[in-house]
Parts: structure tokens; C-alpha cells; sequence
């Protein structure tokens, strides 16, 4: 970025309402439903008219991205044919249909690529979407990687607008020591 040049930022102007917009929902294989059964409660909640589940291939990178919020991706290594990621889009939708059995509410599954946070606003600004929900990682591993490297929730909430809705997926007892210390 240019140093005279400031990205926009937070401002009332800028404020999406939550009555009658969608919320962008992250999701990873082998999530709890917990983070797509708290999207439905919000959604319901604040009338949001859809939810948009997303999967980010961190391993592939976008071509091209779309006005309705797809994209067109590739893999990072073009002369290795990976179709895995097809298999991650079945399982995942399937994961994410299954969860949202008996919510009422509209949802639809988008397979991105790239950047996380630049990912997932993309897809935020192309349907107009209020906010994010974004579950917590799972495992001691992941608990030190987000530490290290910055949530995506952190991510999201340095890059862009939208509010980040985080849910908790598990918690270190007030006796335990959290992963930093």
C-alpha cells in the first residue's frame, strides 16, 4: 500500500444492518456444528435472509473472483493435478447441509481460495453480508498456530468492517494455562 494511501475505515456510513443482510459463516472439515448452529440462531435472530458457509483453500490460489462472490481457482503448483479439493467441497457441504437440518434457514456453500480474511470479504461485500462467524480452532496445535500467526477472526477484524462473530469450540479452565503462557 502506498504510504499516502488509507484504507477506508470504520465508520457509522459503513455500518451494513443486520435486518435483511446475510452472514458470511467460515467453516474447516471436521468443524462441531456449533459454529453453523450459532450462525442459524443469529440469523434468525436479526433476520438475516441466507447464510453463506465458505471453505478457504489455503493451498490453492484465486484466478479470478466473481460479482456473486465465487471464484475461479487453481492450484498453487501447476504442474501437480490436485482434484482433491472436490472431495474437500462434497465433504464440507455435506458436513455443513447436516448441521443445518431443521434451522429454516436459507444457506448456500462457497469453495474459496487464497487469503483467509481477503477471501471471506470478498465474498462478504459481493452478497452484502452484516458480519462473520468464525469458530475457535481445536487442539493445542492450532491454539499456538493462531497465536503465532494471528486468528482469522483477528485477521478479519484488522481488515475489513464487518463485525466477527467468534464462537468458542473449547476453553482452557481458568486453572490451565492458556497456550501463550
Amino acid at each position: 500500500m502506498a504510504p499516502d494511501r488509507v484504507p477506508p475505515q470504520p465508520h457509522p456510513s459503513r455500518l451494513t444492518d443486520f435486518a435483511g443482510h446475510p452472514l458470511v459463516v467460515s467453516v474447516v472439515p471436521d468443524q462441531p456444528p456449533l459454529v453453523a448452529l450459532t450462525a442459524a440462531s443469529l440469523a434468525r435472530a436479526t433476520g438475516a435472509p441466507a447464510l453463506y458457509f465458505a471453505h478457504v483453500d489455503t493451498d490453492r490460489y484465486t484466478d479470478e473472483e466473481f460479482p456473486d462472490g465465487t471464484v475461479r481457482h487453481v492450484a498453487i503448483d501447476p504442474d501437480t493435478a490436485d482434484d482433491t479439493w472436490q472431495d474437500r467441497r462434497r465433504v464440507l457441504t455435506a458436513q455443513v447441509a447436516a448441521a443445518m437440518e431443521g434451522q429454516g434457514i436459507r444457506w448456500e456453500f462457497r469453495y474459496l481460495a487464497g487469503r483467509v480474511d481477503r477471501s471471506l470479504t470478498h465474498l462478504a461485500r459481493a452478497v452484502d453480508a452484516a458480519a462473520f462467524v468464525v469458530g475457535t480452532h481445536v487442539g493445542k496445535h492450532h491454539r499456538i498456530s493462531e497465536f503465532v500467526n494471528g486468528s482469522v477472526s483477528v485477521q478479519l477484524s484488522h481488515r475489513q468492517h464487518r463485525p466477527v462473530v467468534v464462537v468458542p469450540l473449547e476453553v482452557v479452565d481458568w486453572e490451565g494455562r492458556a497456550p501463550w503462557e
